[in-house]
């Protein structure tokens, strides 16, 4: 059984080639496990068309603040003047929620929108033991905590549930999705 010199080294390329194929393997399997675990986090990076809603006849200007500029900075360079926004006025009742200094204003259906984006990835089928959309029998013990608790626990992570207010999601859209789903149980 003497190999020669060529063999040996086909035969350690196809190990190698393996060894490759495997790694690979794994870490297709890892990335696909990770972005399973994000959905439920919150994090969502397709855009919504929140204008279905909106009139063109109304607007509402919002005043954008600027950053606090320091005043060593300020004597060398202008400042500019806050921006004034025209954005379109909902027609239809919206929820306001403020959050830090600011006021959100959401569409109708925001809270169905996160919800189908991002809960019902673990809410539809019960992943991770969240309550199932609609099972009154499984959110019963949750409502009986109060609304607020869930806010708190569905903006800030409880259990297995990992924080969904983010960047991208307020905490009024969370909330606003909360009260969808409490809505499907009441």
């Amino acid at each position: 059984m003497n190999m020669t010199i060529k063999e040996e080294v086909i035969n350690k390329q196809d190990v190698m080639n393996k060894n490759s194929v495997a790694k690979l393997a794994l870490s297709a399997l890892s990335l696909s496990l990770l972005l399973t675990l994000s959905a439920c986090s919150g994090e969502d990076n397709t855009a919504t068309d929140e204008t279905a809603a909106v009139s063109d006849t109304e607007t509402a200007v919002v005043a954008v603040e600027e950053p606090v500029v320091n005043t060593e900075e300020a004597a060398t360079s202008e400042v500019a003047e806050p921006a004034v926004v025209e954005a379109p006025m909902p027609t239809a009742a919206v929820t306001a929620e403020p959050i830090a200094t600011e006021t959100e204003l959401l569409a109708v259906d925001a809270g169905a929108k996160l919800y189908e984006s991002n809960c019902q990835v673990c809410h539809q089928n019960g992943l991770l033991n969240a309550p199932k959309y609609g099972d009154v029998v499984a959110w019963a013990p949750r409502l009986a905590k109060g609304k607020e608790t869930l806010y708190t626990h569905s903006a800030k992570g409880f259990n297995k549930m990992p924080a969904q207010a983010n960047d991208e999601v307020s905490e009024a859209q969370v909330h606003a999705a909360v009260d969808y789903m409490i809505a499907a149980v009441s």
